[in-house]
């Protein structure tokens, strides 16, 4: 059952998909002002997406979905519009976070507190202020966090994560157990 996660503060509504063919279609003829108004469109989504895997972090958000634009301008050619580009657009930005993720040593984004919590009985899940699960999730370890926001927010299945990031389907979902048992000691301790 997907967690009730906010969005970032600058989430917009998904704009139509003609309007934004034209668009794409305009800036990959090299039309400036038209991938402007694409970043315009699709910032808040993609800055929302790359916010939740970032752990929260709002500035390491703010270059992760810069650096999912730059991406999408040096490969707007290769969009093929055999699906919306939101849909492109924002499985770019995700592989953006998830290449950070694996470039970053994931022990060195762990509390101890966590790790120890992680072998700790798990009490019942206590949603309790939607802050309060938001801070949970930033505090997960990295893969477990990744998991949890692609199969829980995102939508995603344990095939496709697995593939994402080079592991076994039963190692996603190892992670995904793990990260929701964390998320119950960490609400559980908190309420």
């Amino acid at each position: 059952m997907p967690l009730p996660m906010t969005e970032a503060p600058r989430t917009e509504s998904a704009p139509s998909k003609d309007a934004d063919s034209d668009l794409v279609r305009r800036a990959a003829a090299g039309e400036v002002r038209a991938f402007e108004a694409l970043y315009r469109r699709h910032a808040g989504r993609v800055h929302g997406a790359v916010w939740r895997l970032s752990g929260m972090n709002e500035a390491r958000a703010e270059e992760l979905t810069q650096e999912a634009f730059v991406r999408a301008w040096q490969k707007l050619d290769s969009f093929r519009f055999e699906s919306a580009f939101s849909t492109w657009l924002h499985r770019l930005a995700v592989n953006v976070a998830l290449m950070d993720l694996r470039a970053r040593d994931p022990e060195d984004a762990v509390d101890t507190d966590v790790l120890e919590a992680a072998s700790e009985p798990v009490v019942p899940f206590c949603a309790g202020e939607r802050a309060d699960l938001e801070q949970a999730v930033a505090k997960l370890p990295p893969r477990a966090r990744a998991v949890l926001v692609l199969h829980d927010v995102e939508g995603w299945k344990h095939e496709e994560i697995g593939r994402e990031l080079g592991m076994a389907v039963g190692s996603s979902k190892a992670q995904l157990h793990r990260a929701r048992g964390l998320l119950r000691k960490m609400l559980g301790d908190a309420s």
